[in-house]
């Protein structure tokens, strides 16, 4: 009797080896299926659903997920004998007062051991009758997927006889149902970092784009002209239009005759102190545009940064170049280099735009307006500024000004009348 009972524990310990193994084989391949199917969670679904059949004795075993409102489910995976409803993309209502959705909203493993017992069943709605009456199926289990305290459905299991599932089944069950979990977060985490690199993918071609755009533009534009028209996200304001400008050109006197007889090294060292000092006058007024040739520098207001006062602007510069070009004029003199420097502003309407091709464009102005300023330059006599009629009346109030007569202007048809400002007057 003795040797009886030890070789009926011996194979009762063996069998329980065997199940042990069977589950640890069974877990290995859905960690496999876990560690290769990182955008697809279907591979991992019908790993769980085969094994769990096979190891709980479950003829029929489905992964179902439950939507966002809990309005409906859907079965996504399945193992063994379909029922009517349990069919891999079936959707159906959610019914709140039955098991399923017990399992989801507690968290909890719900089970019926009999389903003619259950208030799903003494319903009599169609999916019981189907499932029980039909289909034979007699008792279920459902096993939520639990992700961060939220449920996202259930691993139902189905037996077509009367009966609870071993505590040791449910057990595994559990660990299944983690591993679906798992899944799910990994296809959501990759799906999450494909369409955040895809986002990162365009912001960082937008703004490579950007910066090229902002290279291009900054070729002839100032910097903070340059970075509104980005900034819009549009370069309709550098189309061909009308505008009125203050317009101011001015120019070292005596550099031709200071370039005939100083050393080249001379002349580059003069022009640069020029333009380094002129250009940052510029850029602190507000200048829209300017343009730069040898000594002579045409500079825009009011397009295509808009201003209130583009005369005033224009003249306001003015007065601090020429305080400015005094100084660098004395100490120009102490080497002995003799220059002066003359300023023409006037105001006017002229068409102002982007000129030229490809790479090699340009964003300049034409008319009136801009052959006056450059020819009231051409008159001015050192420490002059001279004014178109129009510019010295925007400006009376600030800037006193006398007339110097009327003038013909090479390429205007009509006289001019000419003024000087003579004074800035103070408050």
């Amino acid at each position: 009797m003795p040797d009886s009972q030890d070789s009926a524990d011996r194979e009762n310990l063996r069998a329980e080896l065997l199940r042990a193994h069977e589950r640890e084989a069974a877990t290995r391949k859905i960690l496999t299926a876990i560690s290769q199917s990182r955008d697809d969670e279907m591979p991992v679904f019908q790993a769980i659903v085969k094994n769990a059949a096979r190891l709980c004795n479950a003829p029929m075993t489905f992964v179902v997920l439950i939507n966002e409102d809990h309005s409906e489910w859907k079965v996504v995976a399945a193992t063994g004998e379909a029922t009517r409803m349990m069919q891999v993309g079936n959707v159906f209502k959610v019914g709140h007062e039955f098991a399923p959705y017990r399992s989801v909203k507690t968290r909890r493993i719900v089970e019926e051991p009999d389903i003619r017992e259950t208030e799903f069943y003494k319903s009599r709605e169609a999916d019981a009758i189907n499932l029980v009456d039909v289909d034979g199926i007699l008792s279920r289990v459902f096993v939520p997927l639990v992700s961060c305290g939220k449920s996202l459905g259930n691993l139902v299991l189905l037996r077509r006889e009367v009966g609870k599932f071993a505590p040791e089944n449910l057990l595994l069950v559990e660990d299944f149902a983690t591993q679906a979990v798992i899944a799910i977060e990994n296809v959501r985490q990759f799906k999450a970092l494909e369409t955040l690199n895809a986002e990162l993918g365009n912001r960082v071609e937008e703004q490579v784009g950007e910066i090229e755009r902002m290279g291009r533009l900054k070729r002839f534009l100032p910097a903070a002209v340059a970075d509104t028209v980005v900034s819009s996200g549009s370069e309709t304001m550098l189309k061909s239009h009308r505008a009125l400008l203050g317009v101011l050109f001015c120019d070292i006197r005596g550099f031709t005759a200071f370039c005939e007889t100083a050393e080249p090294e001379e002349t580059i060292e003069v022009l640069q102190t020029y333009h380094e000092e002129m250009g940052k006058l510029i850029n602190a007024h507000g200048a829209g545009v300017d343009h730069r040739m040898g000594d002579g520098i045409m500079v825009l207001f009011n397009d295509p940064l808009p201003c209130e006062d583009p005369a005033g602007d224009a003249v306001r510069l003015a007065v601090a170049m020429r305080e400015k070009m005094t100084e660098l004029s004395k100490q120009w003199k102490r080497v002995g280099h003799r220059l002066g420097f003359g300023v023409g502003v006037s105001l006017g309407y002229a068409t102002v735009g982007m000129v030229g091709y490809e790479d090699r464009s340009d964003y300049t102005a034409s008319g009136t307006a801009i052959n006056v300023s450059s020819r009231l330059c051409e008159m001015a006599e050192d420490g002059e500024i001279l004014l178109s009629s129009r510019a010295a009346i925007a400006v009376e109030d600030e800037f006193p000004s006398v007339s110097a007569g009327e003038v013909m202007l090479k390429g205007i048809r009509e006289p001019v009348e000419v003024f000087r400002v003579t004074d800035v007057i103070s408050e």
